[in-house]
């Protein structure tokens, strides 16, 4: 043991100032950037690295302590992404995920899409269907009405759908609250996936019944195409959003039920990964959708030009993402 001791420490002795260098300049990268090395380091990085790996090799076969080993191969693997990885600029990697890795992974994400699709709109459909059936429901499922329920004048509920008259104020607070209830929706549905699916097919079908409860109160009053235009020039973009947050979502669940032959955390971590960037554009399609919900809505009061923003952001959405693209030539 004391003879193994000698040789790591004669070992550690001799190329440790070759270690230490190529750690500076790594941590002189990360820090700061690339240009900031001089083209003598630029030129000294792969040699180090090749040295770097042939101690680590040496280490290996003979055995030496794994505290050694294990520095070898985390410095090793630093070095291997600063030699052989691709870099690219802020705005380069900016620019790759808007145009490959997100449209990418919603496409990859297709059949839970369709699975968090029909749950959503199939409990509206259930919703709807009750609340016109038996009044009494929509209490139990819009609980949070704003004002908004049976009790209602239909001038009442008319002043709601635009800002003129004395509709503004309760306009303001009715989008802060579906806003800030579908942003809730579309990340818990991801972020509660991994319990087997369950929550975020409870959380969509929950929205799905709201919608559903809410436009049957409309309806009853003869105002369905008018809640339609107000619902969907914001609507489109958010229900996307909280529909692709659910795929994501099932995609960790149904990983963590069938993992395959991988552990159950390693296949839901990297479901995870896969669907990371669907969660990331959902962000930025509820800031979308509350662009369009606090200036566009509020701006058009023309039922047809909020029906014509709603038709031409569902285009653009499933154009983005579904549109075929040639793969990247290196």
């Amino acid at each position: 043991m004391k003879e193994l001791q000698l040789k790591s420490q004669r070992f550690r002795a001799e190329r440790e100032a070759d270690w230490r260098r190529l750690e500076g300049l790594l941590a002189k990268v990360e820090n700061r950037s690339a240009s900031s090395l001089s083209d003598d380091e630029l030129l000294a990085i792969p040699v180090l690295y090749r040295s770097t790996l042939s101690s680590l090799s040496v280490a290996r076969a003979t055995s030496l302590d794994h505290s050694l080993i294990d520095y070898l191969e985390a410095l090793s693997t630093r070095a291997y992404f600063f030699v052989y990885g691709a870099r690219a600029s802020f705005g380069q990697r900016i620019g790759r995920f808007f145009v490959e890795t997100w449209p990418a992974a919603v496409k990859d994400l297709w059949r839970e899409t369709l699975a968090s699709f029909a749950i959503t709109f199939g409990s509206a459909l259930i919703g709807y269907l009750l609340v016109a059936h038996d009044p009494s429901w929509y209490g139990a499922l819009f609980a949070d009405n704003q004002g908004r329920d049976f009790t209602s004048t239909t001038a009442e509920l008319r002043n709601t759908l635009y800002s003129s008259g004395g509709g503004g104020d309760m306009l303001a607070v009715a989008a802060a609250y579906l806003f800030q209830h579908n942003a809730q929706i579309a990340i818990f549905a991801f972020a509660l996936g991994f319990a087997f699916c369950l929550p975020t097919a409870l959380l969509l079908a929950q929205n799905g019944l709201m919608l559903g409860a809410f436009f049957a109160l409309f309806v009853s009053r003869g105002l369905g195409f008018e809640l339609g235009g107000w619902t969907f020039i914001h609507g489109v973009t958010e229900l996307f959003a909280i529909i692709l947050g659910g795929a994501a979502g099932f995609r960790i669940g149904w990983r963590v039920v069938f993992p395959g032959d991988r552990s159950r955390m390693d296949a839901a971590a990297a479901a995870g990964r896969s669907a990371a960037p669907v969660v990331a554009g959902v962000v930025l399609m509820l800031v979308v959708a509350g662009m369009l919900e606090g200036f566009a809505r509020q701006l058009i009061q023309i039922d047809l030009a909020r029906y014509a923003i709603a038709v031409a952001t569902l285009i653009i959405w499933l154009g983005y993402f579904y549109t075929p693209r040639r793969p990247r030539t290196a």
